[in-house]
């Protein structure tokens, strides 16, 4: 079977970050900087221009694009046919807006990682991973099967696992590494479960056929896509650091600044959110489902919001923001706006990205400085710096103009009449957009105004690559809304179309929503008026210095989720393990070894090289072996 020069460009886009990890993984520290940035970043590079030639044929020659490379292996269920499981792609509007983030964003990302760890040792292993994520992104966001899509899923955790606890040498990254891996095999663990029924089921796998087949064989209300829409929910709030499985997230920060960028902005979180959007028919099928979406997309959204008011590191900030933000995505799936939040998925890799990069220059300025009660002033030495993170802030208020007003407003906006909990839901929208503009302006005031509270200098970054990437985001980060009919018209035959009842709403709903982020602004401008305005550098007498009290630790430690799984769970494990520490699971295991060990003792003390001892012995064994046929003879005799 010959492949067309259009699904040929498809296979190609993971191929091209998989070669270069295998040729930067092999050949190591023999590589020069240059080269390995040449390598990974002309990867990356391939695969976005492939992945826009794609989606321009897309949208000329068909709407949908398949792609078959071979057969994987075969699936057998009890009393059914067996099914193929295939390495093959599925791109549709859907597919093509994340594998157009994927490799455009991370194209951004890996020009800017290039320059940014230049100086590290191991420049050429931090690449390598960084492509294998983006390979195990794309065959999560292109596959056609539910099987090829959970191998990219864990491919993606474990590309987090080693991107977090890159710089290993220091105990908090190992153990922020650690606990992301662990926190997301939860969420991985339901997923599995899940799809394990779901075949049970349907007794498929291929996602684009199990819609039609749910809808076949199911009713809205049953029981099996309940229970199944919920375990894919448990795998989605692992992945996308949502309530209750989102105390990774901020720890995750540990990991290198392009680490943050990629991962934890960009691509690995959404991951979440694509799924539910992806697996949409089955979660139609089960309402009480999708209202947990949206329930737990606002809380999560509102209890984000509050504990990014009291974080003092500057990336703990955005971490805790990136977790607001993806509730709001989620609050827009549950509520079955999927257009609305996809979209904002897009924009939010924009700016989000540009924000953390930004981040990144900040500290590398400020000697690797992140708290934000030891900044101030960047406004007049880092000019540069401050306009890419104001232009990021705000994108993330979403004021007029900027492409987060035009993805949150859509969100916002179908928020009311969505269904019985809907006004609750837009209120939830509305002060999750009060708490952003509130926590955005407490950073800028920190970081940006007033006079410097550290000592020495900044060292504004000359780096082509690192501003080139900044530059690029910032743009798109302000021009990303002019992708909303694009995006609507490609999401068309992708989702069922919204309908919303205009009727219902208040005539105020749209100007409250436009105006909530100018309320924040104006509170923060007055309630942080000492953050704007303070001269002290001394750190004993200044109102920067951070003597927190109970509520702010409470909101800083993350709202106390881990100390309470820390005495849920963790605690009685320890006991129970402590308890347990001979482990009697390898002690009922060393029966066997034990039984065995009896055995050659006892066949050792038989083979002793005495004469007489076999001579006796196979007496015996001949007497016995008569004794028992006598009695054998003797008992059919009887019978």
């Amino acid at each position: 079977m010959f492949l067309s020069t259009t699904e040929i460009t498809l296979a190609l886009l993971p191929v091209y970050p998989l070669i270069s990890f295998l040729l930067l993984i092999s050949l190591g520290e023999r590589l020069s900087w240059r080269a390995a940035s040449i390598v990974s970043v002309g990867a990356m590079a391939l695969s976005a221009i492939s992945s826009f030639v794609v989606i321009n044929q897309l949208s000329i020659v068909s709407p949908i694009l398949t792609v078959y490379l071979w057969n994987w292996f075969e699936l057998n269920l009890a009393g059914n046919a067996s099914t193929q499981i295939n390495i093959s792609f599925y791109l549709d509007g859907l597919a093509a807006v994340m594998i157009s983030v994927v490799t455009g964003v991370g194209l951004l990302i890996h020009v800017f990682a290039a320059a940014y760890m230049k100086s590290d040792e191991n420049f050429t292993r931090f690449m390598a991973y960084m492509n294998l994520f983006i390979v195990a992104m794309l065959l999560l966001v292109l596959a056609d099967n539910l099987v090829l899509l959970y191998l990219g899923w864990e491919g993606v955790g474990l590309c987090s696992f080693l991107l977090i606890g890159f710089w290993y040498k220091e105990k908090a990254n190992v153990l922020a590494a650690r606990k992301a891996f662990i926190m997301t095999r939860v969420g991985d663990t339901a997923l599995a479960i899940g799809l394990f029924i779901l075949f049970k089921e349907l007794g498929q796998l291929n996602i684009h056929n199990l819609t039609e087949t749910a809808n076949t064989i199911w009713q809205v209300g049953d029981e099996a896509p309940y229970w199944i829409a919920l375990l894919l929910l448990g795998g989605a709030v692992g992945k996308s650091a949502q309530l209750p499985l989102q105390t990774w997230l901020p720890d995750a920060m540990a990991g290198p600044t392009p680490v943050s960028a990629l991962i934890h902005a960009a691509t690995m979180v959404t991951a979440g959110v694509y799924l539910i959007a992806r697996m949409h028919g089955v979660f139609l099928l089960a309402p009480e489902v999708m209202n947990y979406v949206a329930w737990l997309g606002a809380i999560t959204l509102l209890l984000a919001g509050v504990a990014a008011l009291a974080q003092n590191d500057i990336k703990r900030v955005l971490a805790y923001s990136t977790m607001s933000q993806i509730g709001y995505m989620m609050l827009s799936l549950g509520a079955g706006a999927f257009s609305a939040g996809v979209f904002h998925l897009m924009t939010h890799a924009f700016f989000k990205a540009l924000l953390f990069l930004t981040a990144g220059s900040i500290i590398l300025a400020l000697h690797h400085q992140k708290n934000l009660f030891k900044m101030g002033g960047l406004l007049k030495r880092l000019p540069f710096e401050t306009a890419m993170f104001t232009i990021g802030l705000l994108c993330l208020i979403a004021l007029p103009g900027s492409s987060g007003f035009y993805s949150k407003e859509a969100i916002i906006a179908q928020l009311w009449s969505s269904n019985t909990a809907g006004p609750i839901f837009w209120y939830c929208a509305i002060l999750g957009a009060f708490l952003t503009s509130v926590y955005s302006c407490r950073l800028f005031f920190l970081a940006f105004m007033g006079e410097k509270r550290f000592q020495d200098e900044p060292r504004s970054s000359s780096s082509k690559l690192l501003n080139t990437s900044l530059v690029a985001l910032a743009v798109l980060s302000l021009a990303g809304g002019v992708f909303a009919s694009t995006l609507e018209v490609a999401l068309l035959d992708v989702f069922p179309r919204y309908h919303s009842s205009l009727l219902n709403e208040p005539q105020w709903l749209h100007s409250a929503a436009i105006a909530t982020p100018f309320v924040g602004i104006i509170f923060s401008w007055f309630y942080f008026a000492k953050y704007r305005h303070s001269t002290s550098c001394d750190a004993e007498h200044s109102v920067f210095q951070d003597k927190p009290n109970s509520v702010v630790l409470f909101c800083r430690r993350g709202l106390g989720f881990d100390q309470l799984y820390d005495v849920l769970f963790i605690k009685p494990y320890c006991y129970v393990a402590k308890l347990n520490r001979n482990d009697i699971f390898d002690q009922l295991l060393m029966l066997c070894a034990w039984y065995v060990s009896i055995c050659h003792d006892v066949f050792k003390c038989s083979q002793n090289g005495k004469l007489r001892w076999y001579a006796a012995a196979i007496g015996l064994a001949v007497v016995l072996l008569l004794l028992s046929m006598g009695l054998q003879h003797l008992s059919l005799e009887a019978s």
